[in-house]
C-alpha cells in the first residue's frame, strides 16, 4: 500500500507541514444534489464544488509547473471537481497521466460521487493514486431520494428512489473495484439534519462489511440556492454524536476542512496567490498557432458578446493594431444544424482566430473548436472590456465572466449552461 504520512487528510500532523493542489479539470457533474450549487467564482467560500477558473489537461500541467513555486512541501494532487470527476473522464484521466508523468513522488488523490468510477479503478491503481473518496450519503434508497434530485447514467435521468438506487449500486461496483486494485478507501458522509443523521450507524455498518479504510462525516453546509438552502447546519452534538457512531465501525476523520475544488497550499491556509494564478493559467492558450491575429465574437451588433455559439449567424472579427482594437470583418456563420459537421465548418471558418468570445457555448462545439486551436471564452458585456485582456493573455475582468448557471432548455440535467433549448447548438 502507498505510504500516505505525507498526505494532510489523513495524518493530523502531516496536514500542519504538507501542501496539497486540487486541478479543478472537471466541470459536469452526473447527479444534482439538493444540497449543492457549483459556482465557478465565489471567493468567500470555502466548500467543494467552487472554484475561480476551470483548467484543461494541458493547463493544468502549467499551472502544476508554476504552483510548485509558491506553496512549501507539495505533496498532494487531487482532482475533486467542481463536478464529478468520471463525468468527466477524458480530463480527469489524462490530467492524472501527464502529472504521474512529471510529478512521480507526488500523492495523487480523487474525490467521487462513484457513479461512474469503477472502470477507472486499474488503471489509476497503476498510476499509483493513494486513494479515492466516495460521498456516499445513503444506503436507503428511501433516505437517497430525499436527498438526490436526479442521477444521469448514460444519457438516461432516473428520479427518485430508482435514482437513488441506482447511485447506491454503482457505489458498491466503485468500492469493490477499487479496494481490489489495492486503492485506499475513504467515504465521505454528509450529515443532514432531519434527513439522514439517524443513518449513520447503518452507513458505517456496511462500509466496514465492503472494506472502507476511513469515513469522514462532514456537517451539511447550507448553500444559497441550493434546494436545502433553508436548513440549519448540524450543531457540534451531532457532529460529535456521529463521530462516535461512526468510530465504533471505521475510524474517523475529524479535521477535514471542506475543501474548495481549486484549493491550494496548507489545510485552512490556501495561497491567494495560487488562485490568481490559476485564472491566469485558465485563460492561456498552449496551442502552437497561437499567433494567428484575430478574435471571432458572437454578437448580435457588434457592440455586446450576446450570443450562443449556436444561434450565431454571423462572426464579428477583430485585430489589434498599435495598442487599438478594430472590427476588420464580418464573417457569416454556417448555418445551423448538421450536428458536429457544422463545428468542423465553424472551425474553418475561424482557423485564422486564436479566440471567441461567446455569451455560452456546449460541450462538443467547444471541444470542436479547441481541437483546432480555438479557445473558447463565455463572457457577457462589452466587446470593447473583453479584448484587451484576450489579445494580452490575461484573465477576462471578474465582472465580465459567466458563473455556471442550470439550462433552461429541455436537456437541464445534462447540462451546466443555460440555453434556450432551440436545438441550434448551444448545448
Amino acid at each position: 500500500m502507498i505510504n500516505i504520512e505525507k498526505h494532510p487528510c489523513f495524518n493530523d500532523k502531516a496536514r500542519h507541514t504538507f501542501s496539497r493542489v486540487h486541478l479543478p479539470v472537471s466541470p459536469k457533474c452526473n447527479i444534482q444534489c439538493k444540497f449543492c450549487d457549483r459556482s465557478y467564482d465565489c471567493m468567500n467560500e470555502s466548500r467543494p464544488g467552487v472554484t475561480s477558473a476551470i483548467l484543461s489537461p494541458q493547463q493544468a500541467m502549467t499551472y502544476m509547473d508554476k504552483i510548485t513555486e509558491k506553496i512549501p512541501n507539495l505533496s498532494v494532487v487531487g482532482i475533486a471537481g467542481p463536478g464529478d470527476p468520471f463525468a468527466n473522464p477524458e480530463e480527469t484521466m489524462e490530467t492524472f497521466r501527464l502529472v504521474r508523468a512529471k510529478y512521480p513522488e507526488v500523492l495523487l488523490c480523487v474525490a467521487s460521487n462513484g457513479l461512474m468510477a469503477a472502470p477507472y479503478a486499474k488503471e489509476l491503481a497503476s498510476l499509483k493514486l493513494s486513494h479515492i473518496s466516495i460521498t456516499i450519503n445513503a444506503i436507503d434508497p428511501k433516505i437517497g431520494a430525499k436527498i438526490y434530485s436526479w442521477v444521469r447514467d448514460g444519457k438516461k435521468i432516473y428520479r427518485g428512489e430508482e435514482g437513488a438506487l441506482r447511485l447506491w449500486e454503482r457505489q458498491q461496483e466503485a468500492l469493490a473495484a477499487f479496494k481490489q486494485a489495492g486503492v485506499v478507501l475513504k467515504v465521505n458522509m454528509i450529515l443532514i439534519p432531519g434527513i439522514n443523521d439517524h443513518h449513520v450507524s447503518a452507513v458505517a455498518i456496511k462500509m466496514k462489511e465492503l472494506g472502507v479504510d476511513i469515513i469522514n462525516p462532514l456537517p451539511f453546509y447550507p448553500v444559497a440556492n441550493s434546494e436545502f438552502a433553508s436548513l440549519e447546519e448540524p450543531g457540534t452534538e451531532m457532529v460529535l454524536k456521529a463521530r462516535k457512531e461512526v468510530e465504533e465501525h471505521v475510524p474517523v476523520m475529524t479535521h477535514c476542512m471542506r475543501c474548495r475544488a481549486d484549493a491550494a497550499g496548507i489545510l485552512g491556509k490556501d495561497s491567494e496567490d495560487g488562485r490568481n494564478l490559476l485564472v491566469r493559467c485558465s485563460q492561456m492558450s498552449l496551442d502552437p498557432r497561437d499567433d494567428r491575429p484575430y478574435v471571432a465574437v458572437a454578437s448580435r451588433e457588434g457592440i455586446l458578446v450576446n450570443q450562443h455559439l449556436g444561434e450565431a449567424s454571423k462572426f464579428y472579427i477583430f485585430k489589434k493594431e498599435e495598442e487599438k482594437y478594430f472590427l476588420e470583418t464580418v464573417r457569416d456563420a454556417p448555418l445551423s444544424g448538421g450536428g458536429n459537421e457544422r463545428w468542423e465548418a465553424v472551425s474553418k471558418t475561424l482557423k485564422d482566430c486564436k479566440v471567441i468570445l461567446v455569451s455560452r457555448v456546449g460541450d462538443q462545439p467547444k471541444k470542436y473548436l479547441q481541437k483546432n486551436g480555438i479557445k473558447v471564452l463565455e463572457m457577457n458585456g462589452m466587446i470593447s472590456y473583453g479584448l484587451p485582456a484576450v489579445f494580452e493573455g490575461k484573465a477576462l475582468p471578474k465582472e465580465l465572466q459567466i458563473e455556471a448557471q442550470p439550462c433552461s432548455g429541455s436537456l437541464a440535467a445534462d447540462s451546466g449552461h443555460n440555453c434556450s433549448g432551440n436545438g441550434m447548438g448551444c448545448m
